[in-house]
C-alpha cells in the first residue's frame, strides 16, 4: 500500500509507461455520425489549448451540473427543477463533446502523450459516477434505493470491467452500443426531465401496475447483462501475457479483488444500516463509494499502462472502514457525520493520488500538464487536416473514453 511521502511509480514503472502504447477499437454507431462534429469543433479549438486543459474543463462542467441537480433533490425523492435537469444534459453533452476532441487536439498541435491517455481515463472515471447518479435523480429513483444502487454500481462495474479486459488483452475494446450511446441516452433522459417534468418517469402504466422508471430499470438489466457478458468472455478467453495471463503476466483473476473490497463493503453498510444512511443520503453515499472506485480503477489504468501488478489494498478504503467499524460499535458517532468524514477523506484522497502520479509522470517525460510546447512549427500545426484517418477514436491517445454505460 502506497502512501504519498513516497513516489508512487518506480523507474521501471516510468519506463514501461513511456513505451506504452494506446489501443482501442470501437464499432460505436453514432460516433461515426458524430465525427464531422468533432472535427468542427477541434477545428475552432485555439492551438494553444492544451487537450489535458480540455478534458479537466469539460469534467468540471460535468460536475458543476450534476451537483446543482443534487442540491435540489440529494434523496432523489424530490422533484428538481427542470431548468436543472436542462443543465444537466448540456453538462454531459459539453463533457462528451470535450471528451471526444481532446485526442484530436493533441495530435493537431502534436503534444500526444501517455500521460494524456492516462489523464482521460482518470477524468472518465470520475465523471462515470456523476452522470449515473445525475441520471438518477432526473428519474426520481430514489423510491427504489435498491435499483439507485443498482444502477450506480453497475455504472462503475461496467467502466472498470471495460479496463479490466483492457488490462487482460492490452486493447480497450468497444461495441456497436457503447459509451456514446449511453452518453447520449443518458441526454435525452435529461431533456425529457426538463421538458415534461420529473415526475414523468413515475407515471403508472395501467396494464403492468409498474412506473415508467422502475420498467426502464428492466431493460438497462438486459443491457447491462450482455455488456458484461461480452468482456467476460474476451476475459476468460485468455490475456496476451505468458500462458494467458494479463499484460502484466499477472492472474486474469487478479483485479476482481480490489473493486470487490469497494462493492461489497458498500452493499453490507447499505443492508446493516440501522439509521439507514443510504436511503437517507443516497447521493452523499454514491458519491463517496464512488470516488473509491473510481481511485481502483485509475489504478487498474496505471497498472495496465506500466505492465505492473496491481496492488490489493488502497488507503482510500479507509473511508469505508470507518462506516464498517462505526456500525460495529453500534454508531458510536451518528452515521451521517461518519458519511460526511470518508467522503472528504475519499475525495483528498483520490486528488492526492491524480495529482502527485501526473507529477511523477510529466517529471519523467519532461512535459508539463496543463501547457503545450508544439513539436512544429505552429503554421504547420494550424494547417494540419484533422479529419485525417489517424484522427478517428479507436487510434487516437487520448481517445475518448467510456463515462457511463448504465441507462437509469
Amino acid at each position: 500500500m502506497q502512501f504519498y511521502k513516497e513516489r508512487i511509480l518506480n523507474a521501471a514503472q516510468l519506463k514501461r509507461l513511456s513505451e506504452h502504447k494506446y489501443s482501442c477499437t470501437s464499432a460505436s454507431i453514432l460516433d461515426a455520425w458524430l465525427q464531422p462534429w468533432w472535427c468542427w469543433l477541434v477545428s475552432k479549438t485555439p492551438l494553444w489549448l492544451a487537450p489535458n486543459l480540455i478534458t479537466i474543463l469539460g469534467l468540471i462542467i460535468n460536475i458543476v451540473t450534476t451537483l446543482i441537480l443534487v442540491w435540489y433533490s440529494p434523496d432523489a425523492r424530490q422533484e428538481p427543477p427542470r431548468w436543472a435537469c436542462a443543465l444537466c444534459a448540456l453538462g454531459v453533452f459539453v463533457y462528451q463533446s470535450l471528451d471526444a476532441i481532446d485526442g484530436k487536439q493533441a495530435r493537431r498541435t502534436g503534444s500526444q502523450s501517455p500521460l494524456g491517455e492516462l489523464f482521460d481515463h482518470g477524468c472518465d472515471s470520475i465523471s462515470t459516477v456523476f452522470i449515473a447518479l445525475g441520471a438518477c435523480i432526473a428519474v426520481r429513483l430514489g423510491d427504489y434505493p435498491t435499483w439507485m444502487f443498482f444502477q450506480c454500481f453497475c455504472a462503475m462495474t461496467l467502466f472498470y470491467c471495460a479496463h479490466w479486459q483492457a488490462y487482460v488483452t492490452g486493447t480497450l475494446k468497444m461495441g456497436r452500443v457503447d459509451v456514446t450511446e449511453a452518453q447520449y441516452t443518458i441526454i435525452a433522459i435529461h431533456i425529457i426531465s426538463a421538458a415534461l417534468g420529473p415526475s414523468v418517469w413515475a407515471t403508472e402504466i395501467p396494464a403492468i401496475h409498474r412506473s415508467v422508471n422502475v420498467l426502464s430499470n428492466y431493460g438497462v438489466v438486459l443491457i447491462n447483462s450482455f455488456v458484461v457478458f461480452g468482456y467476460f468472455k474476451v476475459i476468460f478467453g485468455g490475456g496476451v501475457g505468458k500462458n494467458g495471463s494479463t499484460v502484466a503476466g499477472t492472474s486474469i483473476l487478479s483485479p476482481v479483488i480490489p473493486f470487490s473490497f469497494v462493492v461489497v463493503p458498500a452493499f453490507i453498510i447499505f443492508q446493516k444500516s440501522e439509521s439507514h444512511v443510504y436511503e437517507n443520503h443516497p447521493a452523499l453515499y454514491i458519491l463517496a463509494f464512488g470516488m473509491v472506485a473510481a481511485k481502483v480503477t485509475n489504478r487498474l489504468v496505471v497498472a495496465h499502462m506500466t505492465k505492473s501488478e496491481m496492488e490489493l489494498y488502497d488507503w482510500s478504503m479507509l473511508g469505508p472502514a470507518m462506516l464498517f467499524l462505526n456500525q460495529y460499535f453500534n454508531n458510536a458517532i451518528p452515521e451521517y457525520y461518519v458519511l460526511w468524514l470518508c467522503t472528504i477523506w475519499v475525495c483528498v484522497d483520490l486528488m492526492r493520488y491524480c495529482g502527485q502520479i501526473c507529477l511523477e509522470i510529466c517529471a519523467h517525460l519532461n512535459i508539463q500538464l496543463f501547457r503545450i510546447t508544439p513539436c512544429e512549427p505552429s503554421e504547420k500545426i494550424a494547417h494540419r487536416n484533422v479529419t485525417s484517418s489517424d484522427d478517428q477514436s479507436e487510434n487516437d491517445d487520448e481517445a475518448p473514453l467510456m463515462n457511463n454505460y448504465s441507462v437509469s
